[in-house]
Protein backbone atom coordinates (compact mmCIF):
# COMPACT_ATOMS: atom_id res chain seq x y z
CA UNK A 1 0.00 0.00 0.00
CA UNK A 2 1.32 3.61 -1.32
CA UNK A 3 1.32 6.42 1.71
CA UNK A 4 -1.46 8.40 1.15
CA UNK A 5 -0.75 12.25 -0.82
CA UNK A 6 -3.41 13.95 0.71
CA UNK A 7 -3.08 13.67 4.12
CA UNK A 8 -2.88 16.74 5.80
CA UNK A 9 -1.38 17.29 9.58
CA UNK A 10 -4.50 17.63 11.51
CA UNK A 11 -6.29 14.48 10.22
CA UNK A 12 -2.71 12.56 10.64
CA UNK A 13 -2.95 13.80 14.61
CA UNK A 14 -6.71 12.85 14.72
CA UNK A 15 -5.87 9.22 13.71
CA UNK A 16 -2.71 8.97 16.00
CA UNK A 17 -5.13 10.34 18.99
CA UNK A 18 -7.52 7.16 18.13
CA UNK A 19 -4.58 5.32 17.87
CA UNK A 20 -3.46 6.01 21.77
CA UNK A 21 -1.75 8.96 21.35
CA UNK A 22 -2.73 12.20 23.40
CA UNK A 23 -1.62 15.89 22.66
CA UNK A 24 0.97 16.79 24.95
CA UNK A 25 1.52 20.60 23.87
CA UNK A 26 2.04 22.71 20.98
CA UNK A 27 4.68 24.50 19.78
CA UNK A 28 4.06 26.99 16.78
CA UNK A 29 2.36 24.92 14.01
CA UNK A 30 4.29 21.46 15.11
CA UNK A 31 1.86 19.05 17.86
CA UNK A 32 3.55 17.35 20.62
CA UNK A 33 2.02 13.95 20.80
CA UNK A 34 2.70 11.24 23.64
CA UNK A 35 1.89 7.79 24.50
CA UNK A 36 3.74 5.35 26.21
CA UNK A 37 7.25 6.89 26.40
CA UNK A 38 7.12 7.57 22.76
CA UNK A 39 7.36 11.35 21.37
CA UNK A 40 5.73 12.34 17.86
CA UNK A 41 5.79 15.79 16.51
CA UNK A 42 3.28 16.22 13.88
CA UNK A 43 3.39 19.24 11.55
CA UNK A 44 -0.23 21.30 10.76
CA UNK A 45 0.79 21.30 6.94
CA UNK A 46 -1.66 20.66 4.34
CA UNK A 47 -0.56 18.00 3.40
CA UNK A 48 2.20 16.59 4.58
CA UNK A 49 4.82 15.55 2.25
CA UNK A 50 5.09 11.77 1.81
CA UNK A 51 8.63 11.25 3.68
CA UNK A 52 7.07 13.83 6.58
CA UNK A 53 3.95 10.96 6.64
CA UNK A 54 6.41 7.81 6.72
CA UNK A 55 8.86 9.62 9.49
CA UNK A 56 5.50 10.33 11.52
CA UNK A 57 4.56 6.66 11.01
CA UNK A 58 7.99 5.48 11.86
CA UNK A 59 8.06 7.51 15.22
CA UNK A 60 5.32 6.18 16.32
CA UNK A 61 5.24 2.94 15.40
CA UNK A 62 2.60 2.69 13.47
CA UNK A 63 1.93 0.43 10.63
CA UNK A 64 0.09 1.97 7.02
CA UNK A 65 -2.76 -0.13 6.98
CA UNK A 66 -3.63 0.65 11.06
CA UNK A 67 -2.96 4.19 10.40
CA UNK A 68 -5.00 4.46 7.49
CA UNK A 69 -8.13 2.43 8.74
CA UNK A 70 -8.16 6.01 11.65
CA UNK A 71 -8.43 8.26 8.90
Amino acid sequence: MKLPRDVTGAQAARALQRLGYQIRRQTGSHLILRKDGRTVVVPQHKPLKPGTLHGLLEQAAVGLEAFMAEL
